[in-house]
Parts: structure tokens; sequence; C-alpha cells
């Protein structure tokens, strides 16, 4: 199951991509927004990125308005990783290498055809491993300091 989450600056997008995942049969727990009244991103990342840092959801889309605020506010989340993409080769990599369990995107950035697009490359990527475990790992260990 994917966790789904965005600010008002995503929610349209957020829609969108709803659709698609119903499409494809992809179950997913949307945790707001539920309209376009203003909200605030770091509040919108939290609860999404609980459920995947819990093991409820096995990744997260999160949506604002550049994907930035509200993948910054996910990356503070220990367990995250987040990333933004407006290209399938990053959204496809940051799988693949970085083992990414969230996938940010901008309502006002990236348009509906390359979003959907970018879910299906982000979700269709596996992490490979072998030398990037050791990479991630390192970013796990990041979390413990200071």
């Amino acid at each position: 199951m994917l966790a789904l989450g965005s600010d008002h600056g995503g929610y349209s997008l957020k829609e969108e991509v709803k659709k698609h995942l119903d499409k494809r049969g992809i179950a997913y727990k949307d945790f707001g927004a539920h309209s376009e009244e203003s909200c605030d991103y770091p509040r919108m990342a939290q609860a999404p990125c609980e459920a995947v840092v819990k093991g409820e959801c096995q990744l997260a889309l999160l949506f604002c308005g550049t994907g930035i605020g509200i993948s910054m506010a996910a990356n503070k989340i220990k367990g995250i990783r987040a990333a933004v993409c407006s290209d399938t080769f990053s959204a496809k990599m940051t799988r693949a290498h970085n083992n990414a369990n969230v996938l940010c995107m901008g309502g006002r950035v990236v348009g509906v055809g390359l979003a959907i697009e970018l879910v299906d490359a982000f979700l269709d990527t596996e992490f490979e491993g072998e030398r990037h475990a050791r990479r991630v790992g390192q970013l796990a260990d990041l979390e413990q300091k200071l």
C-alpha cells in the first residue's frame, strides 16, 4: 500500500495521480489534503511518512507546489529517504541507487502526464542493493549523529 499526502499546492496533482493508481489497481491511503484550502506542508508530510516508517505503507508519494518543501519536511523524519523528481531518470535512479521510499513532486512544476510517468518509474524500479546498500547505510548513520 502507498501513502499519499499533499498540501494545497499539490492537491490537484495528487488527485490526478490517484486516478492513475486506481487504473493500475494500486492500493493507497490518502492522508490529505482533501481540498485546495491552505495548509502547511510540514504537517502534511508527517502522517504519510510515519506510515512508511512504521511499515503500514511501503512507499509514499507527496505533493506540494514545488515538491521541495514537502521533501524537506519528509527528510526530517528518521527512516525517510525522500527525493524530489521532475524527470523519469531521477525517479528510477532514486529507487535503484538510493532506495528512496518517498517520491515528491510539485503540482506547480510537473504536469499530469509527466507525474504519471514519474510515479510509474518510481514504483516499477527495485533497489539494486550491493554497493548502493553501503551508501544507504551511511545515510542511516547520518541520522544518528547530532
